[in-house]
């Protein structure tokens, strides 16, 4: 009994071998630069549902906290100012804390603001003010 077995040859396997690598060498820095884009558009997110929960406190308390009382007056009464009436009981926040930005650092809020009633903003990954790429600040005055 004959068998027809067919196999690759070596030089077969190494234009394979090679084809990989050179598309790995196109895929793979584009890939890599990925991760910072996908913290920007998470902050950008994280701001939309931060000035949402600030929307729904004005609606309840008919202002926004002050630069003072700051983000954590959407999860715990303001300690300071004048007593609400009309806080809402388990906050504006879904899990109950302010959340951090994508690099761990805490979003800065300020009101009144110089843009509007109050400015969001987001010192991207060297948590400090200006900076370009990954280091570009996000303010909920602008959009993109």
């Amino acid at each position: 009994m004959k068998c027809n077995e067919r196999g690759f040859t070596l030089i077969e396997l190494m234009v394979v071998i090679v084809i990989l690598g050179v598309l790995a060498g196109l895929i793979v820095p584009r890939i890599m630069g990925r991760p910072d884009e996908a913290r920007q558009a998470k902050a950008r997110i994280q701001m939309e549902s931060l000035e949402t929960a600030l929307k729904l406190y004005k609606l309840d308390n008919g202002n926004y906290p002050t630069t003072e009382q700051g983000l954590q007056a959407l999860v715990a009464p303001p300690a300071v100012g004048t007593p609400l009436k009309n806080w809402r009981q388990g906050g504006y926040l879904e899990k109950g804390k302010v959340p951090k930005d994508p690099w761990d650092n805490d979003f800065v809020y300020i009101s009144p603001g110089a843009h509007g009633d109050y400015d969001l903003i987001c010192h991207g990954a060297d948590g400090e003010p200006g900076g370009e790429g990954k280091n570009k600040d996000i303010n909920s005055w602008e959009s993109d």
